[in-house]
């Protein structure tokens, strides 16, 4: 009879024992339908909307400091404790139109997944659109959260090839630095919905249920409970967060940068200002800026997708499960979270479907951001009145600068889908 062998403890580099959701999810959010939207803003506006991504800064920070402190100080995700807190009518509708949503993204995502492989090494799009579903499906059903943790950390490292891409090319600095400085704004009508574009892709709804259920998830993995710790315990965990968070948005608004910046001084500036897709601004570099920018952007275009792939279709099975009172989360085998890991498989196979259909995934893209845009309105309003709720945030409640930041988000994003629906209706 052998003896089992001792198991090694497992010691991740720094990285991957120092961050964690605040990072995944600002990673998340520079997803390939991020990154045509960005792409596009540079290409159509040129430098002029950089100053963009400094702008959503603090309030994206103060929105996803707020939807983790709600996860990890009420054990809950946001949909859950939406479900003790705010009417039945506006939970359904909120999930529902989550689902819709996430669904639409998902098919956008790996349309573009699809399209990016397909410029790199040939064969069909739709061919590299069925791989792509399969594999992030599989990974979501039969990887633990334990496992698929350190996995969606290490993809956040690949968006580093948009920074060498944009590093790859000439960049006017003094032109840069001054439109940073001075931003350009004009009344063009165009100019107007680009700017909404831009803040409903950096500040979306599936961000803020996917963190807190992160949260919640990396508060099961550790054993601990909600009421349990100490309340210097608690202190450190908030530290925590708000560090992992900061350093996930300002990474998530600093690849946005480089993105709209390549868009500016390589496409913009060579006459290139329709940009429909991520695979045809990867396609639209080439003659542009050479192989080398093009294969970088093509490859970033997959590995953002298989990262935001997942969190989307997660995303949306935590918040209809948390609805009807499922089991949930990541670290359960499937036969113990069979409703949960459904809503991931139809979330991931409808949206890999709709890329066999004349639905053009772009076009749907726009209505999901729509979609987004108008839900992400109330959700933050909840979430904001969540967190000044002592039931929910026990013995530590959100700090009054974090307050204030989270309702100019709310703001923002009302003003934003204002001016989005004057200009649809209009």
């Amino acid at each position: 009879m052998t003896t089992p062998r001792p198991r090694s403890r497992l010691r991740f580099p720094s990285f991957l024992r120092h961050v964690g959701p605040g990072v995944v999810t600002g990673a998340a959010d520079d997803d390939p339908s991020g990154i045509a939207t960005y792409t596009q803003a540079g290409a159509q506006f040129g430098t002029g909307v950089l100053w963009t991504v400094f702008l959503t800064l603090p309030f994206m920070v103060a929105i996803q400091l707020v939807s983790a402190r709600i996860g990890r100080q009420s054990g809950r995700g946001i949909a859950a404790n939406l479900k003790r807190h705010a009417p039945g009518w506006f939970l359904y509708a909120i999930v529902g139109l989550l689902l819709v949503a996430n669904t639409i993204n998902i098919a956008a995502d790996i349309a573009a997944m699809g399209e990016g492989l397909q410029l790199i090494v040939g064969g069909g799009a739709h061919f590299h659109a069925v791989v792509f579903g399969v594999l992030t499906l599989l990974l979501q059903v039969f990887v633990p959260y334990r496992q698929l943790a350190p996995i969606l950390k290490w993809l956040t490292l690949t968006l580093f090839v948009y920074v060498a891409a944009a590093f790859s090319v000439s960049i006017p600095w003094p032109q840069v630095m001054h439109d940073l400085v001075v931003p350009h704004i004009t009344a063009d009508p165009a100019f107007w919905m680009m700017i909404v574009a831009i803040l409903g892709t950096t500040i979306s709804p599936y961000l803020f249920f996917w963190q807190a259920s992160q949260e919640v998830e990396e508060l099961r993995l550790r054993g601990r409970t909600v009421g349990g710790e100490t309340r210097d315990a608690l202190k450190r965990a908030k530290r925590r967060m708000r560090l992992d968070t900061v350093i996930g948005m300002v990474f998530s608004n600093g690849i946005a940068f480089f993105v709209m910046l390549m868009g500016a001084v390589v496409l913009h500036a060579g006459g290139v200002t329709d940009v429909q897709s991520a695979a045809q601004a990867a396609q639209a570099l080439r003659p542009l800026a050479g192989d080398f920018a093009f294969v970088l952007f093509s490859f970033g275009i997959i590995a953002t997708g298989l990262l935001a792939v997942p969190v989307l279709a997660s995303s949306a099975a935590y918040a209809v499960a948390e609805a009807f009172g499922w089991v949930d989360g990541l670290e359960h085998q499937w036969r113990q979270a069979k409703g949960f890991y459904a809503i991931i498989a139809v979330a991931t196979i409808v949206g890999t479907g709709l890329d066999f259909t004349p639905i053009d995934p772009m076009k749907a893209l726009y209505w999901s951001a729509v979609v987004n845009g108008v839900v992400a309105v109330p959700i933050m309003a909840a979430m904001m009145l969540l967190a000044g709720k002592p039931e929910v945030m026990g013995a530590l409640p959100v700090r009054r600068k974090t307050r204030v930041l989270g309702w100019g988000a709310v703001a923002l994003m009302a003003a934003a889908v204002a001016m989005m629906l004057r200009d649809l209706f209009s």
